[in-house]
């Protein structure tokens, strides 16, 4: 039988969010395998950095995978691409992602559409565009979700809904794809430390001004201790390698596991909800991250 060890470099891997982090980790350790990458960017500039440091096995593609029209002319143009250099679409590592922390009461609701936007609609659209290239080789599909798709966190609504909305697709592809004997890999990062720590949990007065001074007074406060705690979590995390030694074993194995858990505090946190009652896990989360562990305890104000 063929495994995925056989003729590696006849093999190419489309990774989206490739400009920084974990898509960029897994980028250059595809490439230092073997692996052709098609790197999604959503700046030239950054597909040119990348390539630069990779080589030529990186060939970068600007793509946003929230234009639907997009990703399917990015699509057509791979197709054309792996057929000059003959090479085969072996996997699709879905990397692309924001998050965004706000408590749910004032959230904008044009900052919780664009997580669901990028989090959940962009992913199931290069899915589909790419899925007639992998069917052609049996391929895979590795999606990068969160340990947030097992463990809700106070002001992480939108992060968590979106990644858990994610998960929960991609385990039900799993089951459709399963009798063509093709994987679908989930894979749940915990504290990783990357640029977009400073994005998600760098400006918690900007994101306090942005709403109603309702959520200043009513959660001003709390908000800030959380992004100081979480921000701190997120710094201290491991290195975006671990995710990207994640993703090189699920396509490297012949029977990947259907999830990885990998990352800082990552088991733990998958782990708790299993093991604690319901009313003793809302006080563990609550004291992680510096909020009133007592119910009701800020019922006066």
């Amino acid at each position: 039988m063929t495994t995925p060890e056989t003729n590696v470099n006849a093999r190419a891997v489309l990774v989206t969010g490739t400009s920084s982090g974990i898509g960029r980790a897994c980028a250059l350790l595809l490439t230092r395998n073997g692996f052709t990458v098609f790197a999604g960017v959503r700046k030239p500039t950054d597909g040119e950095a990348l390539a630069k440091e990779a080589g030529e096995r990186v060939i970068p593609l600007q793509i946003d995978v929230t234009d639907h029209d997009d990703v399917t002319a990015v699509a057509r143009l791979t197709a054309s691409m792996l057929r000059e250099r003959g090479l085969s679409l072996y996997a699709l590592v879905n990397n692309a992602g924001i998050g965004t922390s706000a408590p749910l009461e004032f959230q904008p609701l044009d900052d919780i559409r664009r997580s669901f936007e990028v989090n959940v609609l962009g992913q199931i659209a290069v899915m589909q565009a790419f899925l007639p290239l992998l069917r052609e080789t049996r391929g895979r599909i590795v999606n990068i979700c969160s340990i947030g798709d097992r463990i809700a966190i106070p002001f992480g609504g939108a992060l968590n809904g979106s990644k858990s909305a994610f998960a929960m697709m991609s385990e039900s592809l799993r089951l459709e794809l399963r009798p063509w004997g093709m994987h679908v890999v989930i894979i749940d990062p915990g504290a990783i430390t990357t640029p977009a720590v400073d994005k998600t949990l760098g400006d918690p007065e900007g994101i306090l001004r942005r709403m109603s001074p309702d959520a200043e007074r009513l959660y001003g406060k709390f908000f800030r201790e959380f992004i100081s705690r979480a921000g701190e979590r997120e710094r201290n995390g491991s290195p975006p390698d671990v995710v990207a030694n994640a993703v090189l074993s699920a396509l490297r194995d012949e029977h990947p596991n259907r999830r990885y858990v990998v990352g800082k505090g990552a088991r733990t946190l998958a782990t708790l909800p299993k093991v604690l009652p319901a009313s003793l896990l809302d006080r563990v989360r609550m004291k992680i991250f510096g909020l009133p562990t007592r119910f009701g305890a800020n019922e006066r104000n």
